[in-house]
């Protein structure tokens, strides 16, 4: 796996040091306990009263139509770079508790917490994940029968890293850019917002 590590301020683990989101990506397949244990990941991730309200829609190159339909349901800028992985898939969120039918505040968040664990067995797995806004739910609600309250709200490609030398229209650019984060003092407050914390 071609590793960016992240130049940290503080001490974090090493999985959150090598996770990062590619463009290129290796003509490679993705060994099925591989993708089986990312979403086995995702299920453990923590909810509001462990409602999980989240769906994955996935597809493989091994099912050349299937990964067709999905691909279609990313806007063109992220078909023409994703159309690479070897693995694509849709996160879906359901807006309502099951429980009491009441709205989910927080359903998003959820999702995004699976996200994050599947993300790190990507990255412990050797693995590398591009998390995409551009998709079409629209369309995926059409091709896939999503029901009424619940929506496509992702994209993922998943893969191994390709050879950013091969990339064309500026993706291998991207790919050998550095990682960078706003610092602590940007987002972490303490008294009224805008004043940052004394971490």
């Amino acid at each position: 796996m071609s590793i960016k590590h992240a130049e940290t301020d503080h001490p974090i683990h090493e999985l959150a040091t090598r996770r990062w989101s590619p463009y290129v990506f290796a003509d490679r397949p993705v060994a099925r306990e591989d993708l089986t244990a990312l979403f086995e990941a995702a299920r453990w991730a923590a909810s509001s009263f462990n409602e999980q309200p989240w769906s994955y829609l996935v597809a493989t190159r091994e099912e050349p139509e299937e990964y067709e339909r999905l691909l279609s349901c990313l806007v063109e800028p992220n078909q023409a770079w994703a159309k690479a992985a070897p693995v694509l898939a849709l996160g879906v969120v359901t807006h309502r508790f099951k429980r009491n039918d009441k709205p989910n505040r927080v359903a998003t968040h959820d999702l995004g917490l699976a996200a994050g664990n599947l993300l790190l067995e990507a990255t412990a797995r050797e693995l590398l994940v591009h998390q995409m806004a551009g998709i079409l739910p629209d369309r995926a609600r059409e091709l896939y029968s999503i029901p009424s309250g619940s929506e496509a709200w992702t994209g993922l490609a998943i893969g191994h890293a390709g050879d950013p030398e091969s990339a064309d229209g500026g993706l291998g650019d991207r790919d050998r850019a550095p990682r960078t984060r706003k610092p602590l003092r940007e987002f972490v407050f303490s008294g009224r917002w805008g004043q940052a914390a004394g971490l």
